[in-house]
Protein backbone atom coordinates (compact mmCIF):
# COMPACT_ATOMS: atom_id res chain seq x y z
CA UNK A 1 0.00 0.00 0.00
CA UNK A 2 1.05 3.65 -0.73
CA UNK A 3 1.60 5.21 2.52
CA UNK A 4 1.88 9.39 3.34
CA UNK A 5 4.01 9.88 6.20
CA UNK A 6 4.02 13.63 7.98
CA UNK A 7 7.72 14.21 10.06
CA UNK A 8 7.47 18.01 12.29
CA UNK A 9 11.17 18.68 12.19
CA UNK A 10 12.36 19.73 15.66
CA UNK A 11 15.20 21.21 17.14
CA UNK A 12 16.89 18.43 17.87
CA UNK A 13 17.07 16.89 14.62
CA UNK A 14 20.06 19.22 13.57
CA UNK A 15 21.31 20.18 10.07
CA UNK A 16 20.62 17.11 7.96
CA UNK A 17 19.88 17.10 4.12
CA UNK A 18 16.00 14.86 3.60
CA UNK A 19 18.68 11.82 1.83
CA UNK A 20 20.01 11.58 5.44
CA UNK A 21 16.89 12.33 7.44
CA UNK A 22 15.06 9.97 5.61
CA UNK A 23 17.67 7.05 5.73
CA UNK A 24 17.77 7.60 9.45
CA UNK A 25 14.22 6.94 9.86
CA UNK A 26 14.16 3.59 8.38
CA UNK A 27 13.96 4.03 4.22
CA UNK A 28 15.99 1.19 2.58
CA UNK A 29 18.12 2.24 -0.10
CA UNK A 30 15.25 0.18 -2.87
CA UNK A 31 12.55 3.05 -1.08
CA UNK A 32 14.67 5.48 -1.99
CA UNK A 33 15.63 4.51 -5.09
CA UNK A 34 11.87 3.87 -5.98
CA UNK A 35 10.40 7.09 -4.65
CA UNK A 36 13.17 8.47 -7.88
CA UNK A 37 10.53 7.17 -10.26
CA UNK A 38 7.54 8.92 -8.98
CA UNK A 39 6.85 12.87 -8.79
CA UNK A 40 6.05 14.86 -5.64
CA UNK A 41 6.95 12.10 -3.31
CA UNK A 42 8.88 14.68 -1.43
CA UNK A 43 7.11 17.60 -0.36
CA UNK A 44 8.55 20.53 1.90
CA UNK A 45 6.32 22.84 3.38
CA UNK A 46 3.95 22.81 0.87
CA UNK A 47 6.90 22.71 -1.92
CA UNK A 48 8.41 20.28 -3.50
CA UNK A 49 11.54 18.55 -1.51
CA UNK A 50 15.05 17.29 -2.66
CA UNK A 51 17.03 14.99 -1.22
CA UNK A 52 20.12 17.36 -0.48
CA UNK A 53 17.58 19.96 0.28
CA UNK A 54 18.68 20.93 3.48
CA UNK A 55 15.79 20.32 7.28
CA UNK A 56 15.28 23.03 9.76
CA UNK A 57 13.75 23.40 12.73
CA UNK A 58 9.68 23.91 11.91
CA UNK A 59 9.69 22.28 8.65
CA UNK A 60 6.73 20.39 7.79
CA UNK A 61 7.54 16.98 5.55
CA UNK A 62 5.21 14.99 3.68
CA UNK A 63 7.19 11.80 2.47
CA UNK A 64 4.88 9.68 0.18
CA UNK A 65 6.53 5.63 0.11
CA UNK A 66 5.33 4.41 -3.16
CA UNK A 67 4.75 0.74 -3.78
CA UNK A 68 7.19 -1.19 -5.24
CA UNK A 69 5.10 -4.38 -5.96
CA UNK A 70 1.96 -6.21 -6.46
CA UNK A 71 -0.57 -8.76 -4.78
CA UNK A 72 -2.85 -9.50 -7.78
CA UNK A 73 -0.74 -13.34 -8.18
CA UNK A 74 -2.67 -14.50 -4.73
CA UNK A 75 -5.71 -15.81 -5.03
CA UNK A 76 -8.60 -14.44 -2.83
CA UNK A 77 -9.98 -17.22 -0.09
CA UNK A 78 -13.01 -15.88 2.15
CA UNK A 79 -11.77 -17.15 5.67
CA UNK A 80 -12.20 -15.77 9.49
CA UNK A 81 -9.21 -14.05 10.54
CA UNK A 82 -8.32 -13.30 14.07
CA UNK A 83 -6.79 -9.89 13.84
CA UNK A 84 -4.96 -8.71 17.50
CA UNK A 85 -4.32 -5.09 15.64
CA UNK A 86 -4.45 -3.16 12.81
CA UNK A 87 -2.76 0.42 11.76
CA UNK A 88 -1.80 2.02 8.64
CA UNK A 89 1.70 0.11 9.18
CA UNK A 90 0.98 -3.02 10.36
CA UNK A 91 -1.23 -6.17 11.20
CA UNK A 92 -0.63 -8.41 13.52
CA UNK A 93 -2.79 -11.76 13.46
CA UNK A 94 -3.49 -14.76 15.89
CA UNK A 95 -2.55 -17.15 13.36
CA UNK A 96 -4.63 -20.99 14.19
CA UNK A 97 -3.25 -24.29 13.39
CA UNK A 98 -3.30 -26.24 10.48
CA UNK A 99 -2.53 -22.28 8.04
CA UNK A 100 0.65 -22.53 6.05
CA UNK A 101 1.38 -18.78 6.30
CA UNK A 102 3.02 -18.63 2.31
CA UNK A 103 1.08 -20.42 -0.90
CA UNK A 104 3.45 -23.25 -2.07
CA UNK A 105 2.75 -26.52 -3.88
CA UNK A 106 -0.48 -28.37 -3.08
CA UNK A 107 -1.54 -24.98 -0.86
CA UNK A 108 -2.43 -22.36 -3.41
CA UNK A 109 -6.16 -21.34 -1.48
CA UNK A 110 -6.06 -21.93 2.00
CA UNK A 111 -2.82 -19.96 3.31
CA UNK A 112 -2.61 -17.14 5.28
CA UNK A 113 -1.86 -15.04 2.61
CA UNK A 114 -5.03 -16.00 0.59
CA UNK A 115 -7.14 -14.51 3.63
CA UNK A 116 -5.37 -11.55 3.60
CA UNK A 117 -5.71 -11.04 0.24
CA UNK A 118 -9.60 -11.93 0.20
CA UNK A 119 -9.52 -9.22 3.78
CA UNK A 120 -8.27 -6.20 1.74
CA UNK A 121 -10.07 -6.98 -1.59
CA UNK A 122 -13.22 -6.62 0.90
CA UNK A 123 -12.27 -3.28 2.23
CA UNK A 124 -11.10 -2.00 -1.78
CA UNK A 125 -7.69 -1.56 -0.62
CA UNK A 126 -4.58 -2.65 -2.55
CA UNK A 127 -2.36 -5.28 -0.32
CA UNK A 128 0.78 -6.44 -0.98
CA UNK A 129 1.88 -9.82 1.65
CA UNK A 130 4.59 -9.18 3.55
CA UNK A 131 5.18 -11.83 6.54
CA UNK A 132 7.55 -10.52 9.31
CA UNK A 133 8.21 -13.17 11.77
CA UNK A 134 6.98 -16.75 9.97
CA UNK A 135 5.47 -19.58 11.81
CA UNK A 136 5.46 -23.50 10.76
CA UNK A 137 1.67 -24.65 9.33
CA UNK A 138 0.86 -25.92 12.79
CA UNK A 139 2.14 -23.49 14.83
CA UNK A 140 -0.35 -21.17 16.51
CA UNK A 141 -0.56 -17.37 17.41
CA UNK A 142 0.69 -13.88 16.77
CA UNK A 143 1.82 -12.76 13.38
CA UNK A 144 3.07 -9.68 12.16
CA UNK A 145 2.34 -8.37 8.81
CA UNK A 146 3.63 -5.20 7.19
CA UNK A 147 1.62 -3.34 5.14
CA UNK A 148 3.91 -0.77 3.63
CA UNK A 149 7.93 -0.87 1.68
CA UNK A 150 8.55 0.80 4.72
CA UNK A 151 7.50 -0.79 7.71
CA UNK A 152 7.96 -4.06 6.10
CA UNK A 153 11.92 -2.73 5.79
CA UNK A 154 12.25 -1.25 9.49
CA UNK A 155 10.96 -4.51 11.20
CA UNK A 156 12.91 -6.72 8.56
CA UNK A 157 15.93 -4.92 10.11
CA UNK A 158 14.71 -5.36 13.24
CA UNK A 159 14.19 -9.00 13.03
CA UNK A 160 17.77 -9.16 11.96
CA UNK A 161 19.05 -7.21 14.96
CA UNK A 162 16.90 -9.81 17.61
CA UNK A 163 14.81 -6.44 18.84
CA UNK A 164 11.63 -8.25 18.17
CA UNK A 165 10.92 -10.13 21.02
CA UNK A 166 9.27 -13.45 20.95
CA UNK A 167 7.60 -15.35 23.65
CA UNK A 168 6.59 -18.99 22.41
CA UNK A 169 4.54 -21.40 24.53
CA UNK A 170 5.38 -25.60 24.15
CA UNK A 171 3.79 -28.39 25.80
CA UNK A 172 7.22 -31.04 25.94
CA UNK A 173 7.36 -34.54 26.65
CA UNK A 174 8.48 -35.59 30.49
CA UNK A 175 10.19 -32.62 32.88
CA UNK A 176 12.89 -30.79 31.75
CA UNK A 177 15.61 -28.27 33.75
CA UNK A 178 13.56 -25.49 35.23
CA UNK A 179 15.65 -22.89 33.07
CA UNK A 180 18.37 -23.22 30.28
CA UNK A 181 19.93 -22.18 26.89
CA UNK A 182 20.22 -24.71 24.08
CA UNK A 183 23.10 -23.97 21.45
CA UNK A 184 23.14 -26.47 19.30
CA UNK A 185 23.64 -26.09 15.25
CA UNK A 186 20.62 -26.88 12.95
CA UNK A 187 21.02 -28.72 9.60
CA UNK A 188 18.70 -30.14 7.15
CA UNK A 189 18.57 -33.81 7.71
CA UNK A 190 20.54 -35.64 4.87
CA UNK A 191 17.68 -36.65 2.23
CA UNK A 192 15.29 -34.99 3.48
CA UNK A 193 13.99 -31.81 1.94
CA UNK A 194 12.08 -30.97 5.28
CA UNK A 195 13.12 -31.99 8.55
CA UNK A 196 16.07 -30.47 10.25
CA UNK A 197 18.52 -31.57 13.06
CA UNK A 198 21.49 -30.74 15.56
CA UNK A 199 24.46 -31.01 13.14
CA UNK A 200 27.75 -29.56 14.81
CA UNK A 201 29.33 -30.00 11.18
CA UNK A 202 26.70 -28.32 8.57
CA UNK A 203 24.59 -26.37 11.03
CA UNK A 204 24.32 -22.98 11.39
CA UNK A 205 24.07 -21.62 14.63
CA UNK A 206 20.71 -21.81 16.47
CA UNK A 207 20.07 -20.65 20.43
CA UNK A 208 16.74 -21.28 22.26
CA UNK A 209 15.80 -20.15 25.47
CA UNK A 210 13.85 -21.58 27.85
CA UNK A 211 12.34 -21.73 31.12
CA UNK A 212 9.65 -24.44 32.75
CA UNK A 213 6.57 -22.88 33.99
CA UNK A 214 4.48 -25.77 35.21
CA UNK A 215 4.34 -29.35 35.04
CA UNK A 216 1.47 -31.87 34.27
CA UNK A 217 0.55 -35.49 34.59
CA UNK A 218 2.35 -36.40 31.22
CA UNK A 219 3.69 -33.22 29.63
CA UNK A 220 5.50 -29.57 30.78
CA UNK A 221 4.49 -25.91 29.72
CA UNK A 222 8.01 -24.06 28.86
CA UNK A 223 8.05 -20.22 27.71
CA UNK A 224 10.49 -19.82 25.02
CA UNK A 225 12.49 -17.27 23.12
CA UNK A 226 14.47 -17.48 20.15
CA UNK A 227 17.77 -15.63 19.70
CA UNK A 228 17.86 -17.21 15.92
CA UNK A 229 15.31 -18.31 13.92
CA UNK A 230 15.95 -21.59 12.00
CA UNK A 231 13.04 -23.46 10.86
CA UNK A 232 12.00 -25.84 12.93
CA UNK A 233 14.04 -24.47 15.72
CA UNK A 234 12.27 -25.11 18.61
CA UNK A 235 10.61 -28.27 17.42
CA UNK A 236 14.44 -29.93 16.85
CA UNK A 237 16.31 -28.28 20.32
CA UNK A 238 13.43 -29.78 22.48
CA UNK A 239 13.89 -33.28 21.14
CA UNK A 240 17.69 -32.89 20.88
CA UNK A 241 17.41 -32.42 25.07
CA UNK A 242 15.28 -35.46 25.07
CA UNK A 243 11.70 -33.58 25.32
CA UNK A 244 10.06 -33.39 22.43
CA UNK A 245 6.43 -31.87 21.35
CA UNK A 246 4.07 -34.21 21.08
CA UNK A 247 1.98 -34.12 18.37
CA UNK A 248 4.93 -33.45 15.98
CA UNK A 249 4.70 -35.49 12.80
CA UNK A 250 7.97 -35.20 12.16
CA UNK A 251 10.05 -35.31 15.43
CA UNK A 252 7.77 -37.30 18.20
CA UNK A 253 4.58 -38.64 16.49
CA UNK A 254 2.46 -39.40 19.60
CA UNK A 255 -1.10 -38.07 19.15
CA UNK A 256 -2.64 -39.22 22.70
CA UNK A 257 -3.57 -36.12 23.66
CA UNK A 258 -3.09 -33.64 20.81
CA UNK A 259 -3.23 -33.60 16.79
CA UNK A 260 -0.12 -31.67 15.70
CA UNK A 261 2.27 -30.00 18.18
CA UNK A 262 1.65 -27.85 20.88
CA UNK A 263 3.95 -24.84 20.26
CA UNK A 264 2.45 -21.18 20.47
CA UNK A 265 3.14 -18.05 19.74
CA UNK A 266 2.17 -16.10 22.98
CA UNK A 267 3.52 -12.48 22.70
CA UNK A 268 5.50 -10.68 20.18
CA UNK A 269 7.50 -6.85 21.81
CA UNK A 270 8.84 -4.50 19.24
CA UNK A 271 9.21 -0.85 18.12
CA UNK A 272 6.48 0.47 15.86
CA UNK A 273 8.16 1.38 12.45
CA UNK A 274 6.60 4.57 12.32
CA UNK A 275 5.13 5.72 15.47
CA UNK A 276 8.50 4.91 17.62
CA UNK A 277 6.31 3.45 20.13
CA UNK A 278 6.59 0.06 22.31
CA UNK A 279 4.55 -2.15 21.01
CA UNK A 280 3.36 -5.67 22.99
CA UNK A 281 0.70 -8.25 21.61
CA UNK A 282 -0.50 -11.35 23.26
CA UNK A 283 -2.21 -14.34 21.52
CA UNK A 284 -4.62 -16.66 23.42
CA UNK A 285 -3.49 -20.01 23.95
CA UNK A 286 -5.81 -22.33 21.76
CA UNK A 287 -8.22 -25.08 22.94
CA UNK A 288 -6.50 -27.66 21.90
CA UNK A 289 -3.28 -26.57 23.65
CA UNK A 290 -4.86 -25.88 26.71
CA UNK A 291 -7.15 -29.42 27.13
CA UNK A 292 -4.01 -31.54 26.37
CA UNK A 293 -1.97 -30.27 28.68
Amino acid sequence: MQRIIEYFISENTGAVTILDFLKREGFSRHILSSMKNVPNTIILNGVRGFGRSVLKPGDHLMVTVPETESGKNIIRTEMELSILYEDEDILVINKPAGMPVHPSAGNYENTLANGIAWYFAEKGEDFVYRCINRLDRDTTGALILAKNPLSAAILSVQMKKRQIRRTYLALVDGVPDVSGTIDAPIARMEGSVITREVNYLTGETAITHYERLATGTRYSLMELHLETGRTHQIRVHMKYIGHPLPGDYLYNQDYSRIQRQPLHSFQLEFIHPVTKKPMLFTAPVPDDFRFAF
